[in-house]
């Protein structure tokens, strides 16, 4: 006769330990436990997915508009690629091991991108780029930081917004409605 409790079901160490295993429901909980803590916003807003990135706070609080979001995630996605395909690395890895996997010592894709690929790529990030040097120059006696600078430290670097003028604010929409025309979103 087997004494004691039964087992609960699940994998198992060589020991005979439980293995702890985080389900999607516990992370996302956990996700949405510190939304609500940091943002001060209800259950249903904190999943909103535009929480996750400081782009998406501006848009979430309405200091962006929809479409300046929607060129701000394809500017992102669009810098991604460029320094991807170029073979620069990321402003910000999250880890070591991110960064060894980004530079191509663990897991480097075995192939090449096509050359017309990384054409085209360097073609539209220098086709924004130059859209947004010409906002430097436009704005370049208006109070407040470059349109550019803003851009790279919220995009790029996903830096929050937290302590910046009305000005930044404003040509950070001037940078962003600029990519909009790029992006041909409007």
């Amino acid at each position: 006769m087997v004494r004691g409790r039964k087992r609960k079901p699940g994998k198992r160490y060589p020991c005979g330990k439980r293995m702890r295993e985080e389900t999607e429901r516990e992370a996302m909980s956990t996700v949405l436990d510190a939304r609500k803590r940091h943002f001060g916003v209800s259950g249903k807003e904190a999943r909103d997915e535009r929480l996750g990135t400081a782009l998406g706070r501006l848009a979430f609080k309405g200091l962006i508009s929809d479409v300046q979001y929607q060129a701000g995630v394809a500017f992102a996605d669009l810098y991604l690629r460029h320094n991807v395909t170029v073979g620069l690395p990321m402003p910000s890895p999250s880890s070591v091991t991110g960064l060894l996997i980004n530079e191509g010592i663990f897991g480097a894709s075995p192939s090449e991108p096509v050359l017309e690929v990384i054409e085209k790529v360097k073609r539209r990030y220098a086709d924004a780029t130059a859209v947004l040097d010409e906002c430097d120059r436009e704005q370049r006696l208006s109070p407040g930081r470059r349109p550019t600078f803003l851009v790279y430290r919220v995009i790029c670097a996903d830096e929050d917004v937290q302590h910046w003028d009305t000005e930044d604010i404003g040509n950070l929409r001037v940078a962003l409605n600029a990519l909009v025309r790029v992006f041909r979103l409007g």
